[in-house]
């Protein structure tokens, strides 16, 4: 599969309306049987199209804090280091960086104590402004449209089209645009291993 079929987007919209949704409800809405969709949803999450299946909770119906919208402004240079220290801090739910710098970061402070919830970003010295503002409400509309693949091939960036191949080595899922690229990749791999 090297390419998304009408099929594929259907079963992906369904699991973005839920994602625990049985494997033979998901066969009846696309005409296929369970094990048909269990392959295909397996082969979407090699291709890491599907990365995880979660929850979408509900925090108006949680009491645990303050729900802010947090603007970070970054030092040039500096948005991955910030990004990675936001990574593990708690009530943190998303982080959205934009490409001149800024991050807006969404979560629940405690006592509506953003500095300190904040502090592993702060503490790098990379943020330069903080601007805060409560969150009246928030809405989550995933959507896939019309998306088709976009693998790119790791031997040499190019696109991976339907003359695409794919290997599995060491447990690891790695799509190429060709077989010469598989053997490149896979002839340095191995030479790496044997030296390693």
């Amino acid at each position: 599969m090297r390419d998304l079929d009408e099929t594929d987007r259907e079963l992906l919209r369904l699991l973005l309306e839920d994602g625990r949704a049985a494997y033979n409800e998901l066969a009846d809405a696309v005409g296929l049987s369970p094990p048909a969709v269990s392959d295909r949803i397996d082969r979407l999450r090699e291709l890491g199209v599907i990365e995880r299946f979660t929850v979408d909770v509900d925090r108006s119906r949680l009491r645990e804090g303050t729900r802010l919208a947090v603007t970070l402004g970054v030092a040039p240079g500096e948005t991955a280091t910030v990004r990675e220290a936001l990574a593990d801090v708690t009530g943190v739910e998303h982080v959205f960086a934009t490409a001149d710098g800024r991050l807006f970061v969404v979560g629940t402070f405690p006592d509506a104590d953003v500095e300190s919830t904040l502090s592993p970003a702060i503490s790098t010295g990379a943020v330069e402004r903080v601007d805060v503002s409560p969150l009246a409400a928030a809405d989550w509309h995933p959507a896939l449209g019309d998306a088709t693949l976009g693998l790119e091939c790791v031997e040499c960036g190019n696109s991976v089209t339907a003359e695409g191949v794919g290997a599995t080595i060491d447990g690891e899922r790695y799509e190429f645009c060709c077989e010469s690229c598989q053997a490149r990749f896979e002839d340095r791999y191995e030479a790496f291993s044997e030296g390693a």
